[in-house]
Formats: structure tokens, sequence, C-alpha cells
């Protein structure tokens, strides 16, 4: 684990303090919890004591008696029935607002753990999740966040609770009989020892267990997001065997852990068991002695029993208690990570840019041995629509991130409207860009939705508006309950020229004084293309657009063309009406962009 075990539960605490009136509410709702389980073996007592012995009736049961009587059996057994019924009623109030109250709590910390990790994953750096992926992430959010309400709610309280009932019944056995309470008390180190033998194996073993389920999750991730492609090439059962290899790795952990916890369970089983044996033998021998009654042995015992109870729940909740505490090392390590695209430290606020760029020497590389561009220097203007092309893996997707700000420059730098972009409010600064893309990215809600989330807020005659701009207009008026329609997850309910529309009134809608067109127009036929290029062509009016592309003839309306190959810029010029592209088309053509 990155973190001690210490620190990992203060900063558990210090992540749950607006609740802890809450916390502190359940904290003394457990408290309660010794007491209650003080009286339930006094029936017994009274029943044997006083019911078959010749014992007096304890002073706070004989009250309800005159004293010039002499309680019949019977009269004694309706009353300890009485008592029985009682003190159960008492213990399942208690143990049915203590339920509620934590239920409530318990969500309340998971949701809020679970949107301050969402919130942090979000605005990670698009590098760290083409590191990471989106699996692990996807078990951090699901999974390792309940581990605060488990270790809280569950394991801490029980551990509290278990505690205070001990001392309290200790407390009590030392008074009945010091000496059977010696051994109760010489059980606890015993068992501390072991615990601590445990523990540092527990905390390993589950630490593999969270890394294995996590990489089976990223298969089934990886499958159904590319399920029609395994349909196609038939690879259901190869997809299976690396699930089942992942899995199987995750259950190899699992039991691992499990024999670890059982070989503990198993000794401090038979630690309990001796204590047991050894209360027994020496009550046993008090009882024939005449120095304490069979009453008081049996509640000695079943005190006994009620000690080596919450001994046995500490011990076992030790399992559930280091996984917790390594999901929540997990969920801290995510929190703590730098931001790799840092906010300046007095950001400049950006309303809306004129929407000139410049590249000064811009170098940028995915590690040392992956150098993406090298050196790209070029101007644009405040409107210029700006072609990029280039062979697969030149750098023209990079060259846009780093315009966006997906990832910084390596050295050189990026400005707009004259100044380093780096110096910007980062909200604000994302803010100017308008957003294409060749897959475009809906979202299992309404078109309306989808189209207004460039614009949150947006009117119903804003989204029409931007509609009929996208040349979409028709064809969701067309659809089962028109702008409210719901597109299915990732939009799959639509064709791919229907969510590149939509994905062009979102662009619309937003009004963002640069636009980014990442092959737009690619696996469309050409009456779709049409309508696509034409609803583009308004798009682009009056703001500086960067269009990447494959396809030479898509960039004619481009008066920039931008050449990169090799994260070089091999080329660079204006093209003015379009002559000086068809003279470059043959070069152009020759390296098969």
């Amino acid at each position: 684990m990155k973190y001690s075990s210490f620190t990992i539960i203060k900063r558990i605490f210090n992540q749950a303090r607006p609740l802890w009136p809450q916390l502190t509410g359940i904290f003394l709702l457990n408290l309660i919890a010794a007491p209650i389980s003080l009286l339930q073996p006094l029936p017994l007592k009274i029943l044997i004591d006083s019911g078959f012995g010749k014992e007096q009736l304890p002073a706070y049961i004989g009250f309800a008696f005159p004293p010039s009587t002499d309680p019949v059996f019977g009269t004694i057994v309706l009353v300890v029935a009485i008592f029985v019924i009682l003190i159960a009623f008492i213990n399942n109030i208690h143990a049915y607002i203590v339920w509620l109250v934590s239920t409530n709590v318990g969500e309340k910390l998971v949701l809020d753990f679970r949107s301050k990790l969402f919130n942090q994953i979000q605005r990670l750096s698009i590098a760290y999740h083409d590191r990471e992926g989106t699996s692990d992430a996807l078990y951090r959010i699901q999974y390792d966040t309940v581990a605060i309400r488990s270790f809280l709610i569950g394991n801490f309280a029980s551990f509290v609770s278990s505690v205070i009932t001990l001392l309290a019944m200790v407390g009590v056995m030392l008074l009945i009989n010091w000496k059977l309470a010696l051994i109760a008390l010489c059980i606890i180190p015993i068992l501390m020892f072991l615990t601590r033998l445990s523990t540092v194996r527990l905390n390993r073993e589950w630490s593999k267990v969270k890394v294995n389920e996590s990489k089976a999750m990223s298969v089934v991730h990886e499958v159904l997001g590319s399920l029609r492609v395994v349909k196609a090439f038939g690879q259901e059962e190869m997809e299976l065997e690396r699930f089942a290899a992942r899995a199987g790795d995750a259950v190899k952990s699992q039991v691992k852990v499990a024999r670890v916890a059982a070989g503990f369970y198993f000794l401090a089983g038979m630690v309990f068991a001796a204590g047991t044996a050894l209360f027994l033998y020496f009550g046993a021998i008090a009882v024939q002695s005449g120095s304490m009654t069979l009453g008081d042995l049996t509640l000695v015992m079943a005190y006994l029993a009620q000690i080596f109870g919450p001994l046995d729940r500490i011990s076992k909740n030790l399992n559930d208690i280091q996984s917790s505490l390594v999901s929540v090392d997990r969920v801290f390590t995510i929190l703590d990570k730098e931001r790799e695209v840092p906010e300046a430290a007095n950001p400049l606020p950006l309303a809306r840019c004129n929407g000139s760029v410049q590249f000064d020497q811009v170098s940028f590389s995915y590690g040392e041995d992956r150098k993406i561009l090298q050196n790209i220097s070029f101007e644009v203007n405040t409107g210029d629509r700006v072609g990029i092309i280039g062979t697969t893996g030149a750098g023209k997707s990079t060259l846009i991130n780093l315009l966006m700000r997906f990832y910084d420059v390596e050295s050189g730098t990026v400005y707009v409207d004259g100044k380093d972009i780096r110096q910007y409010k980062l909200a604000d600064y994302r803010n100017q860009f308008g957003l294409v893309l060749q897959e475009p990215v809906l979202f299992s809600t309404s078109i309306a939705e989808n189209i207004a989330y460039g614009k949150p807020g947006a009117t119903r005659k804003e989204i029409i508006a931007a509609a009929k701009m996208a040349n979409a207009h028709e064809f969701i008026e067309n659809c089962s309950n028109g702008y409210d329609t719901l597109v299915g997850e990732r939009g799959m309910q639509l064709s791919g020229g229907e969510r590149q529309r939509l994905s062009i009134a979102r662009a619309f809608i937003k009004d963002a004084p640069i636009l980014i067109l990442d092959e737009p127009t690619s696996a469309l036929d050409v009456k779709t293309e049409s309508q696509i290029m034409e609803a583009m062509e308004r798009l682009m009016q009056g703001r500086t657009s960067f269009m990447i592309t494959h396809r030479i003839d898509t960039v004619k309306s481009c008066n920039i063309i931008l050449h990169l190959e090799k994260g070089r810029l091999v080329d660079a010029f204006r093209n003015e009406g379009g002559d000086l592209l068809e003279k470059k088309k043959k070069q152009l053509l020759e390296i098969k962009i």
C-alpha cells in the first residue's frame, strides 16, 4: 500500500468530516448495545437461583413483590418470561434504529466519496486515461468507494461497540469472580499477537485481489464496447478464455486471502476453546466449593460467551478491515494524483477569444522513445480555415490535442490571441472550442439533450435552430418522438450520418470561436457527405477552423494547408483559390495520405 494504515484511517475520518454529527449518533447508539448485552443473561440467572434454587429475588425484580410474600415458582417463571420479551423488544428497537441511521449515513458517505473520485478522474489528463484505460477507473468508482461505508459504518462501528461491550463485561465478571475474569483477560494479548501476524499478509493479498479483479473487468468493458467486432470475427470463445484467465487470477488471489484468514480464524477459535475449557473447569470447582452459586456461574459463562463474541467479531472483522483499507487506499491514490495539465497560479479569464493561433517550436512526446511532434511552428489568423493532412501517425490529432490543451507541450509554446494558452483559466479556454469528431459522441439521452450539451440550458427554439443549420431538423421530425427521441447508448439508434449531424448541431449551438473537425466525413455515403459538408460550410463561417483529414478533396475549402509527416511540419502553404493545392495534389498523393 502507498500509505500506512494509520494514515488511511486518519484520511477516512477527514473525508467523513461533514457527517461527523451523524457518525457520532451511530457511535452513541452503539454504546447502548453494551448495557443491552449485559441484560440478556440476567433472566436465566434469576430462573436458576430464585426459581429452581432458594436465592432471594434480585432487588431490581424483588421490589415488585410485597415483602411478606414468597413468590411461587409459576410467578417467577412468568416474570422471567416477561423480562425476556422486554429485553428482546429493547434490543430489536435499538437494532432497527441503528439500521436506518447507518443506511442513511452510509449511502451519503459513499455518494460523496464516489462523486469526489469521479470528479477527479474526469479532470485527469487525456494522457493518464490513455495510459491506464477506463476499466480500472470504473472499478474504483463502483467498488472501491463503497469501502468507506464498510469501514466507518460496519467495521469501525462494530469494533468500537465490541470494545465497549468487552470492557463492560470484563468489569462485571471482575465483580462476580476476579479469578475467572483473569482467564478471559489472558486471551486478549494472544489474539493481538495472532492479529499482528496476519495483518501484513492480508493487506498484501487484498491488494492483489483488487488489481486482478480490475483486470478481469477490463476484459468485460473492452468486449462490450467492441461487441460488433467480436461477433464479426467470431471471437466469442477467445474472449471468454481471456476473461476466464483474468478472472481466474482474481479467484486465486481470493483463495490466498481465504487461506490466510481461515488460518487466523482457526488459531483464534482454538484460543477461545482453550479459554472456555479453563473457565468451565475453575468455575465448576468454585460452585462445588460454594464460593459462587450455579446461577452466578451461568451468568459468568454467558458473559464469557459474550466476551468471546466481541473478540471473535474483532478478529473476523480484520479481514474486512484490510479489504476496506486497501480499497480506500486505491481511491486516495487517484485523488492525490497531480493533474498533468495544471491550472495556472493566477489564470487569466477568457470570455471569448478572437481565434488567432500560433505554434512556436512546439515539441511533444508520449515517452522518451515516442517523439510525436518536433519543432512545429506556424501561425493562423482569426477566421482562417486550416486543413491538416498527413499519413496515419504523423501527429495530426496530437497537434489538435495540444491546441485544446488536453496535453501540455514538452517544449515550445502555443499562443491563442497572442498569449500562452497555459496562462488562461483552463475551463474558460476549453470553452473556446467546438468539436466535431470522426466518431460522433452521443449520450444515452434525448436528441434535444444531446444538441443542448453544447449549451446547457438552451431553449427548444435554440435547439431547433441549431438542428436546422446542421441539416438535421428533417430527420429529427421524422423520429418517433421528435426531439424527445432517445438515441440509445452512444447514439446507436441513429445512423452514422444522423449522429454526425447532431454533433454538428451541438457545435452550432455552442457557437465557439475555434472549430475542430476531425475526419468528419469519413465512412459516409456521397449524399450524406454532401449534406454534412454543406452544414460544415455554414458552421465554419466566421470561425477559425482546423480540419483533420486523409482526403485531399475535403480541404479544398481551407485557405491554409499544413502537411505533417513523422511528427514534422514538412509543408505549410496558403491555398488562395485552390490553384496551389492542385499543384501539390500529385505530390501529396504519392505519399499516400
